[in-house]
């Protein structure tokens, strides 16, 4: 199957990344929204973010000619011809399954339904719909326009065709993509999410402060950035939540959250996009660790 048209359900921070990508990459592209405000703000970032690549001559064609492919809607109906519909809404099981049911019977049968999910079931949205052999997951990583890697998850009832047409619709946008199966937390959530616990875990047992565990791993390791800084942009609310599915699946400690990680959510510090996390962003350039 060739995919030509695609439909992303939400136009937040995954949703226009992966809008703007497809675009990029030729692809006629409908962004589905619950409201025109929500499309008018992604579709803002979008061209925000296209001029920049302009300016960095990373882009062949115009912004224009790219912005020309990416439509908006609030109708669910205008998805109906498209290829491949990439679902990158609220990560609330219940929504998503809400929305696979809807669609069902709005867009034509051969077309792929994928999810952007970092953590639900890729079988259990699967569930949702009467097309399960034409079901995919496509774990894109924030931001979508710079990060390189996405996962393309199958599940025991994904369609060999399928799982391959999703694997080189992922090249065709640009990306490297790494196959894996319906585990939770595929590849990277499962070896990351022990990882960054584990560093808070060492924090509150006083083996190091933040800004030391940080610069450790930097340093040591050669990342890009410490666990503490990578938490607070990944957002801690999202790693909490995270943590209870894959607690929940494999009830092992290394998968559980850290007391001190509840109680920043509980507080409403969830990082970089509330201003408080691990590190306090008063001044944004220069963040600041916070005494915890």
């Amino acid at each position: 199957m060739e995919i030509k048209k695609v439909g992303v359900l939400g136009c937040g921070l995954m949703g226009s990344g992966i809008a703007q990508v497809s675009a990029i990459a030729g692809f006629e592209v409908t962004v589905l929204e619950v409201e025109q405000k929500f499309l008018d703000k992604g579709f803002a970032g979008i061209e925000r973010s296209l001029a920049k690549f302009a300016e960095k001559g990373t882009i062949k064609e115009t912004p224009q000619a790219i912005r020309a492919r990416l439509n908006g809607t609030t109708n669910m109906r205008d998805l109906a011809d498209c290829d491949i519909v990439v679902e990158a809404v609220i990560e609330n099981i219940d929504e998503k399954k809400k929305m696979y049911a809807a669609l069902d019977d709005v867009v034509k049968p051969d077309g792929i339904f994928a999810s952007n999910t970092s953590s639900i079931s890729i079988t259990e949205l699967m569930a949702a719909t009467k097309r399960p052999h034409r079901f995919i997951g496509l774990h894109f990583f924030n931001p979508v326009p710079l990060m390189k890697l996405v996962e393309v998850v199958r599940t025991i009832a994904t369609a060999d065709d399928v799982f391959q047409t999703a694997y080189e619709f992922g090249k065709k946008l640009g990306k490297v993509p790494v196959r894996t199966s319906d585990k939770t937390g595929f590849i990277v959530n499962r070896l990351l999410v022990p990882y960054m616990l584990d560093a808070i875990r060492a924090y509150e047992e006083g083996v190091g402060s933040i800004e030391d565990i940080d610069n450790a791993m930097k340093l040591g390791c050669g990342y890009p950035m410490g666990p503490f800084t990578l938490l607070d942009f990944v957002g801690l609310e999202t790693t909490y939540y995270i943590t209870q599915v894959m607690y929940d699946e494999f009830k092992e400690r290394r998968f559980a959250a850290p007391p001190l990680l509840k109680r920043l959510v509980m507080a409403g510090w969830y990082g970089r996009k509330t201003g408080k996390g691990f590190y306090d962003y008063s001044d944004p350039a220069n963040p600041k660790p916070n005494k915890l």
